[in-house]
């Protein structure tokens, strides 16, 4: 394998801790991470055994599962995975690996920017979102079309003949056209045994992420739930990894930032995401994003 860092990432330090933009642990990790291109891809296997953390990322991210014995969280729903299991994890989603080291962990990573000029071909990932559903599992045909396109676009990374430049980028696209169509029209494989998640977690964890702007309190949240808020807290921070106010407080920030970048003043921008105080909202955005709400992303 090419180690060039404009080709497959191969370090034996896992690349889904790398990426590391925020963690729901009490210490800040510095951020990590940056995805100045439209896409990078990398291709790791390794056996390195170490502590992983719930997180999220400012990019996509597509996970192309090869081998191993990995369970990926992803708010709220646990992924048992097969190979050639594909995940979407779009920007903002809460995950992370649960990895046996007892036996080498391979996978395809793909980053991708969010605001690509061929903004369709991020469909798939809020889809994903609206659906709480974030896995692939391909029959034999449509596996096999995806390595194709995978084995074609890796050798095409550190190509140096002429319009290799153009040939990865198109490659690229005809990837993301491709999952587009299968996630879109339902042409993965549908098995309940290659997930697991706690439903009343999964219901709060929709209803948050549909109901930003309104009240979220625990007392609001149990008593629409008809849930013990000792019991929803604790059932909701074992599947999560994180605290109910720090999950609603991320996605209301995560949320900000998007409406800011969009152009919405950031009075309005802080109303609309759910924040009543501004001084609260600007706090805790510095804090979040390590620059006042005013700067541009």
């Amino acid at each position: 394998m090419n180690t060039s860092s404009d080709h497959l990432d191969t370090r034996s330090a896992s690349c889904d801790s790398e990426p590391t933009e925020n963690s729901f642990i009490p210490v800040q990790k510095e951020k990590t991470g940056y995805l100045k291109e439209d896409f990078r891809l990398f291709h790791i296997k390794d056996q390195t055994e170490k502590e992983y953390f719930y997180h999220y990322h400012d990019f996509h991210k597509i996970i192309i599962f090869l081998s191993g014995k990995v369970t990926y969280h992803i708010e709220g729903k646990a992924y048992h995975l097969k190979p050639w299991d594909m995940l979407l994890i779009s920007r903002g989603s809460i995950h992370m690996p649960e990895i046996d080291f007892s036996l080498p962990y391979e996978r395809f990573i793909l980053w991708i920017k969010d605001d690509l000029k061929a903004s369709e071909l991020n469909t798939c990932f809020q889809k994903a979102n609206d659906r709480s559903f974030s896995l692939i599992r391909l029959d034999a045909r449509l596996m096999e079309q995806i390595k194709n396109i995978l084995c074609e676009l890796e050798a095409s990374m550190s190509g140096t003949q002429f319009g290799d430049p153009l040939l990865k980028q198109a490659l690229f696209t005809q990837f993301m056209v491709h999952v587009n169509r299968i996630f879109l029209q339902k042409q993965y494989i549908t098995d309940q045994k290659s997930y697991s998640s706690d439903s009343h977690v999964e219901q709060l964890v929709s209803y948050i992420n549909q109901n930003l702007e309104k009240d979220l309190s625990i007392d609001a949240l149990a008593s629409r739930f008809f849930f013990s808020k000792y019991h929803m807290m604790r059932k909701f921070k074992e599947e999560t990894g994180c605290t109910i106010h720090n999950y609603v407080t991320s996605k209301r920030l995560l949320l900000a930032r998007s409406l800011i970048a969009q152009g919405t003043p950031v009075i309005k921008a802080a109303l609309q995401s759910g924040f009543r105080d501004y001084t609260t909202f600007s706090r805790a955005y510095k804090k979040q994003f390590r620059q006042p709400p005013a700067r541009k992303q």
